[in-house]
């Protein structure tokens, strides 16, 4: 719920900084909570602990129920539930950067928690090995990971967004080999510290990537997808690197982690490379909506696009067309495809197929900056004598609707 609302309290602009904040809370919290937790313990009890956890809960709950979002009702009334989590899914599975940006998070978290899965272990090799050596390194994490917030800025000016999150991924890494092999207290807060910083740094990197990449209208599904990779990815590394550590040793463990991590991080960045260009989300503005006598109540719309083209230049078009059918179908759109002309082989028909008419409605005001730029290079390509013609059908027994107009 965060991640959503965040883009809401704050300018574009501003979202770096504030997501950097939001991480600089949650390892105050870090520091924090064992600290108090340690002292009500020792004076109180452990069950003073979990009243006053709930006790929080319970105040978080009213501090944000107290924030009055402006609901503004769409026209075309509600999404479905199924066709909502449908279109987020699409959206996400057709967006080259959101599924790298997935892919990387998926990447540092199933290595890095490694650490946080084995840390009380961990703290029983270091000198004192005791419930104090435990706070003092989870407190140290969190410190490392709120002192790198006045660096952030400065390396996300210097480094593009992968050379960060591999150097991030890579420092972590090194942070969590010296855990693996070090048994003195002073030399474990250095490497925590270190560890938090990088920890921070990556996760901070790639939340904003994501963030920056989605429109506000599939925002909430496109982010919950994101906590799932992390949630997910965190469940399974604490489960095998947990298994690793059973079947060998905790330092063993933590060295497969590290070396395992730096890698797969460094792999996924060559075979997957970061464009350096985002698609651009923002709402390209209203967009003209077609215009029926009697709009269909039921049935699939089908809309054809006839394309007149340089048979010369069909290659290009083909590839500028890929890029088409994955805007389509991030829109909402159930199905894509381009067919040729045999007998003309510079006639194009791009098919778009929705699951109603409402839903037909819905792809228009989901047209980003990036959609439009891309609709004006497929014009581009058109060298017929009137615009290319949108044709609109509806799927059923006897055909009810269809529309002929210029695009």
């Amino acid at each position: 719920m965060f991640a959503a609302i965040v883009p809401e309290l704050v300018p574009r602009t501003k979202l770096p900084a504030a997501l950097a904040l939001n991480g600089v809370s949650m390892n105050a919290a870090r520091i924090l909570g064992p600290l108090v937790a340690g002292a009500l313990i020792a004076g109180a009890g452990s069950a003073w602990v979990f009243l006053l956890n709930a006790a929080l809960s319970v105040a978080a709950a009213l501090i944000i129920s107290r924030w009055r979002r402006e609901h503004r009702p769409h026209p075309l009334g509600r999404e479905p539930l199924p066709g909502a989590m449908r279109v987020g899914l699409q959206y996400v599975r057709q967006s080259y950067h959101l599924k790298g940006v997935m892919l990387r998070v998926s990447i540092f978290f199933f290595h890095s928690t490694a650490l946080m899965a084995l840390l009380p272990l961990v703290a029983r090799l270091v000198e004192g090995g005791g419930a104090g050596t435990f706070t003092t390194l989870l407190a140290a994490m969190g410190a490392g990971a709120v002192a790198s917030t006045f660096v952030l800025p400065a390396l996300r000016r210097r480094l593009s967004r992968d050379h960060l999150v591999l150097a991030g991924a890579v420092t972590q890494a090194l942070g969590m080999a010296v855990m693996a092999v070090n048994s003195h207290l002073w030399v474990g807060v250095l490497a925590m510290a270190l560890g938090g910083a990088a920890w921070l740094t990556t996760a901070n990197s790639l939340s904003v990537s994501a963030q920056l990449s989605l429109p506000d209208w599939v925002r909430a599904r496109g982010m919950s997808m994101y906590q799932m990779a992390i949630m997910g990815a965190s469940a399974l590394g604490a489960a095998v690197w947990g298994q690793v550590a059973t079947w060998s040793s905790v330092p063993v463990a933590l060295g497969l982690g590290a070396a395992s991590g730096s890698a797969a991080m460094a792999l996924a960045m060559r075979r997957w490379p970061d464009h350096g260009v985002m698609e651009d989300p923002r709402p390209a503005g209203a967009q003209p909506r077609p215009s029926v006598s009697e709009p269909p109540e039921s049935g699939h719309v089908l809309v054809t696009i006839e394309f007149q083209i340089d048979p010369a230049r069909a290659p290009a078009f083909r590839a500028l067309m890929e890029e088409s059918r994955r805007a389509r179908l991030r829109q909402g759109a159930l199905a894509w495809e381009l067919l040729a002309d045999i007998n003309d082989p510079g006639r194009f028909v791009e098919v778009i197929e929705d699951d109603s008419w409402t839903e037909h409605l819905r792809r228009f005001e989901r047209v980003s900056v990036d959609d439009a730029a891309l609709r004006e290079r497929k014009l581009a390509f058109h060298i017929g004598a009137q615009p290319p013609v949108i044709r609109r059908a509806v799927r059923e027994s006897t055909v009810r609707a269809e529309r002929s107009e210029a695009l």
